[in-house]
């Protein structure tokens, strides 16, 4: 082995006892049960859905405390025990609002809350367990998780619980607690994208997953929109604020963000004053707490910037010819005077025919108060530091797929030919398929927010607004994006889109091998996880395909997707035993009534230790790098470094 890295390596090893020792303690973790993992998909700005998914690890909580407390305790006890687990905080001023928050309440949820703890930590080192606990209660907890002397167990608990009620600090161990429990139920997390949009509050979203200790994300076509917005992106700008206008999400775009939309508001007031606006009016699934906009105004804002989209869209179809998208640059197909537009050669008359922004003569051309426009929105989110740190984010934790623990995750497809063959696009004048055009796909999104202003960043930005709706883009998946037809054709067979290939070919366990075996994945014990396409189970769909080969857990948590699905989203979950999905239902606030449906959908040949994932292989180069640091300590090829007195 290199010397140098050797020298390097004994800096934090010093000695032989230090590079012992932490062999030791490596190999004892890599023979503990692999930590659970949670796969979420297609959250779409539903923050309050998500959270009580992250709270409650999918269900999993109850059921640890039904395996632990089924026994002793009453099923209205285990499932407000439950509650208490996942809002703390709030359960505790109802208690005290009720009248029902005594000593001896305090002392047996106490006792209840360490046997949870107990059971959701066995499967971490006491490391791990200490770094979830708040430091000013390290020392308590980790002495009640950890008594051996059987004997004296129950005396020693009850000293200690009763010192915790004298001291008046009960109310708030036993929050640290539950806040413990949270926090060790998931080992890691992954999603599997489409954070962003049609919900709520997705900035909500994405401050929980800054806390996370482990987290993966696989972008989805949403995200890309804003991470392209963030990169400047005109046209991902627009696209941005359009769909926040559509689904009257004003929180996410002013609270969320800081995005000034007052130039917006001005400018729609004025330039469509005489102008209803009906067609344009809202979708209102969620109301806006902090920055409520009259509707008719909300209207009005929609169609100014949907008209600027459409434009600044068909700007970027002409810049880039080997896209092949003419047919989607919808404006130069409009005839603005007869209000009609000629699509796949016929011509069809447009629900709204007002356009005072469009000149006919040159319709993608912004209009000089639209440019004006444009240009404040892109300052405000160049200059929005809470979406920075977002993006950020979003670009460190986030890749175009992620090869993990034997399974292949990505949002959207690998994009197949009509004969099921890996389908090229072409990049920079070369042509990608399959695992290289993700990987060269990763690098351009890299590249649209991080290089330096030049041609090169200019390219990768607009190639964002492809991933976002084209053609063969993995993240869409679809032959296009038919938001013109849903927003100006009354013909319904106009508003579909067809999708990939992928999605036809995916069912079929011979091309989910193939696409494993693409990845350098074993095609006999790895899966495909995705999200992107909602399974519509009140249609007798099923996330499960290909023979176990394929999960697709966007079930619709978007309340916008609900009506459609029956439930309310997927969780694949994969502890060191087996693959499970739990399948939600539509989340109410304040009821604990709604613990998914735990469904078993592969069992591991023989309990997953940490020596047979990823994380396990890692450790395993380091125990080895480790044993050649020793050699050399005890061969004279380094010398230890001892201070002090020994």
């Amino acid at each position: 082995m290199d010397k140098k890295y050797l020298q390097l390596l004994s800096k934090d090893y010093p000695t032989i006892e230090s590079a012992a020792s932490e062999i030791i303690n490596l190999s004892a973790i890599r023979s503990l049960p692999k930590g659970t993992e949670y796969f979420f998909s297609d959250m779409h700005g539903e923050y309050e859905a998500f959270l009580h998914m992250l709270k409650s690890a999918s269900g999993m909580i109850k059921i640890k405390i039904d395996l632990v407390l089924g026994k002793t305790v009453s099923g209205a006890e285990r499932e407000s025990l439950a509650e208490l687990i996942y809002y703390p905080d709030r359960q505790l001023k109802k208690l005290v609002r009720e009248g029902t928050l005594t000593d001896e309440w305090r002392r047996l949820t106490i006792y209840r809350l360490i046997l949870v703890c107990e059971a959701v930590s066995a499967k971490y080192t006491r490391s791990r367990v200490r770094k979830a606990i708040p430091q000013d209660m390290v020392y308590i907890i980790d002495e009640l998780l950890n008594v051996t002397d059987d004997v004296n167990k129950d005396y020693y608990y009850d000293e200690i619980i009763s010192t915790i009620i004298e001291t008046k600090i009960a109310d708030r161990f036993i929050a640290a607690l539950c806040m413990v429990i949270q926090s060790l139920a998931i080992d890691r997390l992954h999603i599997i994208g489409d954070i962003f949009d049609r919900g709520p509050r997705a900035d909500i979203i994405m401050d929980e997953l800054l806390k996370m200790h482990d987290v993966d994300i696989q972008w989805g076509n949403h995200d890309i929109s804003w991470m392209g917005a963030a990169s400047g992106n005109m046209a991902l700008i627009a696209n941005v604020i359009r769909i926040a206008m559509r689904y009257n999400n004003f929180d996410v775009l002013e609270d969320g963000y800081g995005l000034n939309l007052r130039a917006l508001a001005v400018f729609a007031a004025e330039a469509y004053k005489d102008d209803s606006c009906e067609i344009y009016t809202p979708n209102t699934l969620d109301d806006n707490i902090y920055d409520p906009v009259d509707l008719r105004l909300a209207a009005k804002m929609h169609k100014a910037i949907t008209v600027i989209q459409l434009k600044l869209e068909g700007q970027l179809i002409e810049r880039h010819p080997e896209w092949e998208m003419g047919g989607r640059d919808i404006f130069r197909q409009t005839d603005f005077r007869a209000g009609t537009v000629l699509i796949e050669g016929k011509t069809h008359k447009l629900l709204d025919r007002n356009f005072p922004t469009v000149d006919p003569q040159d319709p993608l051309k912004l209009s000089s108060g639209e440019q004006e426009l444009m240009n404040v929105l892109a300052n405000s989110f160049r200059h929005s530091e809470k979406l920075r740190e977002h993006m950020r984010f979003l670009y460190s934790k986030g890749s175009m797929y992620k090869a993990c623990n034997g399974n292949l995750l990505f949002h959207g497809c690998i994009p197949l030919d009509g004969n099921g063959e890996f389908r090229s696009i072409e990049i920079e004048g070369r042509q990608y398929a399959g695992k290289e055009m993700l990987d060269k796909l990763d690098e351009i999104v890299n590249r649209a927010y991080f290089m330096s202003p030049c041609e090169e960043k200019d390219y990768a930005a607009d190639f964002l607004w492809y991933l976002w709706c084209g053609p063969w883009s993995p993240l869409y998946g679809k032959d296009k994006m038919a938001f013109f037809e849903r927003y100006f054709l009354e013909d319904k067979e106009l508003h579909k889109e067809r999708y990939n290939a992928y999605y036809t070919y995916s069912e079929t366990k011979e091309t989910c091998e193939r696409i494993l075996t693409e990845f350098g994945l074993d095609k006999d014990r790895g899966h495909i996880i995705n999200g992107h396409v909602p399974v519509r189970i009140k249609n007798g769909e099923s996330p499960v395909k290909a023979g176990g080969k394929l999960f697709v857990i966007d079930g619709g948590i978007s309340k916008a997707y609900q009506k459609a699905t029956g439930i309310a989203g997927y969780t694949l979950i994969y502890d060191s035993h087996s693959l499970n999905l739990a399948e939600h239902k539509p989340f109410i606030p304040g009821e604990s009534e709604h613990t998914p449906t735990i469904h078993l959908v592969e069992r591991l040949e023989r309990r997953a230790n940490i020596s047979d994932t990823d994380k396990g292989a890692e450790i395993a180069e380091k125990i080895a790098d480790l044993k050649e640091l020793l050699k050399a300590y005890r061969t004279g090829v380094l010398k230890q470094i001892i201070t002090g007195r020994q």
